[in-house]
C-alpha cells in the first residue's frame, strides 16, 4: 500500500471527513482495495476495519469471538476502558447478554408497541402540532429529538411533567457531544428515579431492572445507572435516523409525494430510511481469539470496527446503493446490527418514524427546508445536528 494510501485511511478516523467530506467515496475505494485494513495507534488504539457487507454480518453474529465486553465505540487511549464494560445491555456478551436483555425485552417486543401506538400517535401528534403552529422550527431539536425522548420516558417510567426537563437535558449533551453521564441533573434525577421504584415499584422498564436478578444476583446502583444512561443516549441514533429521512425526503420531493398518493409504501420507505441514514457509524468488537477475514489475520485481543454505512451500501448487495429508493427490495441492511446483539428497539424505531411520517402526511401542509442542514461532527453517529424547515397548516 502506498503512503498516500495510508495517509487516506488514516483520515478515515477524522470526524471532519463525516462532517464535512465524503466518507462514503472512501469507504467505496476500502471495498474494492482495502476492505480489512489495519490502522496503527495514534490518539486512538490500533484497530482493524471492516466494510463489507458479509464481512460486518458475520462479526456481528459471532459474539463469542468478536466480543463487545471491553466497548464498542473507539475511545481515545487516553481515557481507558469504557465503565461500562460487562455491565450493559450493550457491553456484555453471552449468556449474561441474554439474561440482561430479557429484563428489559417485554417493553420492546412487537406485542408491546402495538400497545404503545395509540400513546406513540398521541405523543407525535403533540409534537406535529406544536410546530405547524411555530410554522419555522428545527426538525432535529423540536420534532425528531422530542418524539424520541418522550418516547423512551414513557417506557421508562418518567411522568409525562418530567419530559421536557429530560428532553432539554439530553438535548443539551447531545448537542455538546458529551455522554449523558456527564450530565448532574440528568444522572441526578435517575438516581432519584431507581429510589423511588425500589420502594414503590411500578409498570415501568425503569422498575424492571431495579427489581430485576441477573445470575442469580440484583443489579447494583452503578450498574442500573449505567443501563438507564445507555437506554437514553440511545436515543440519539433515533432522531438522526428520523431528521436524516426527513431530510432525504425534503431532497426528493417526487418520493415524498409517492408516499402521500400511496400509504402502503411507508413500511418500504422506513427501511430504506434506515439503510440510508445508518445513523449508527460504527460499532467495535474485540477478537477472542485469532480469526482471519478476507485474507487477514487478526490476533486476538485485537480491535475491530465495523463500519455500518459502509455495509450498507455494499454494491454486492445493495443495487445501485447511492440512490435513495423507498421500494427498494429487498433491503436486509444492517442499521440496528445483527445476531445477539442486535438493537432491542428495532420495532419501536421502525413504529417512530412510520407514525411520524404518517401524521406529517395527514397534518402538515407544504414542507420546506430554511437553511442548510448541518452534519454532526461525530465517529459514533451520523445526521443532520440542525434541519431549519418551514411548514404550514394543512
Amino acid at each position: 500500500m502506498t503512503a498516500m494510501a495510508r495517509e487516506l485511511l488514516d483520515g478515515l478516523v477524522d470526524p471532519a471527513l463525516h462532517a464535512d467530506g465524503e466518507p462514503h467515496a472512501l469507504w467505496r475505494w476500502m471495498r474494492r482495495n482495502a476492505p480489512v485494513h489495519r490502522h496503527e495507534p495514534a490518539d486512538l488504539p490500533p484497530f482493524w476495519s471492516l466494510v463489507r457487507y458479509e464481512d460486518v454480518r458475520a462479526a456481528y453474529r459471532d459474539p463469542h469471538r468478536f466480543s463487545s465486553a471491553r466497548g464498542v465505540l473507539l475511545r481515545p487511549t487516553r481515557h481507558g476502558e469504557d465503565p461500562g464494560g460487562g455491565r450493559t445491555l450493550a457491553l456484555t456478551d453471552p449468556p449474561r447478554h441474554r439474561h440482561l436483555r430479557a429484563l428489559a425485552a417485554d417493553w420492546f417486543t412487537a406485542r408491546a408497541v402495538r400497545a404503545l401506538e395509540g400513546p406513540l400517535r398521541e405523543i407525535t401528534r403533540a409534537v406535529v402540532a406544536r410546530v405547524v403552529e411555530q410554522g419555522e422550527f428545527d426538525f432535529v431539536h423540536d420534532v425528531a429529538g422530542r418524539l424520541s425522548i418522550y418516547t423512551i420516558g414513557s417506557i421508562m417510567g418518567v411522568p409525562e411533567a418530567d419530559h421536557e426537563a429530560l428532553f432539554r437535558w439530553t438535548n443539551e449533551a447531545f448537542e455538546a457531544g458529551r455522554s449523558l453521564a456527564q450530565s448532574p441533573p440528568l444522572m441526578g434525577y435517575f438516581i432519584d428515579l431507581m429510589d423511588r421504584r425500589l420502594a414503590e415499584p411500578g409498570d415501568d422498564l425503569t422498575s424492571s431492572l431495579v427489581w430485576g436478578i441477573v445470575d442469580g444476583e440484583p443489579l447494583t446502583e452503578f450498574e442500573i445507572l449505567l443501563n438507564c444512561e445507555n437506554l437514553v443516549g440511545a436515543t440519539e441514533n433515533g432522531r438522526l435516523a428520523i431528521a436524516g429521512g426527513m431530510l432525504a425526503l425534503l431532497d426528493r420531493p417526487g418520493e415524498w409525494r409517492r408516499l402521500e398518493a400511496d400509504r402502503d409504501l411507508l413500511p418500504g420507505a422506513v427501511e430504506e430510511v434506515l439503510r440510508w441514514t445508518s445513523s449508527a457509524v460504527h460499532s467495535m468488537r474485540t477478537t477472542t481469539e485469532p480469526v482471519t477475514v478476507g485474507g487477514r489475520r487478526i490476533e486476538g485481543g485485537d480491535r475491530v470496527v465495523l463500519w455500518v454505512p459502509s455495509a450498507n451500501r455494499d454494491e454486492e448487495v445493495f443495487a445501485d446503493p447511492d440512490r435513495f429508493d423507498i421500494t427498494r427490495a429487498p433491503n436486509r441492511h444492517l442499521a440496528f446490527g445483527a445476531g445477539e446483539h442486535v438493537c432491542i428497539g428495532t420495532v419501536l424505531a421502525r413504529a417512530q418514524i412510520r407514525i411520524l411520517y404518517s401524521e406529517l402526511l395527514d397534518r402538515a401542509g407544504r414542507l420546506e427546508r430554511t437553511g442548510p442542514a448541518h452534519p454532526v461532527r461525530s465517529l459514533a453517529v451520523a445526521g443532520p445536528e440542525v434541519l431549519p424547515m418551514r411548514v404550514t397548516a394543512r
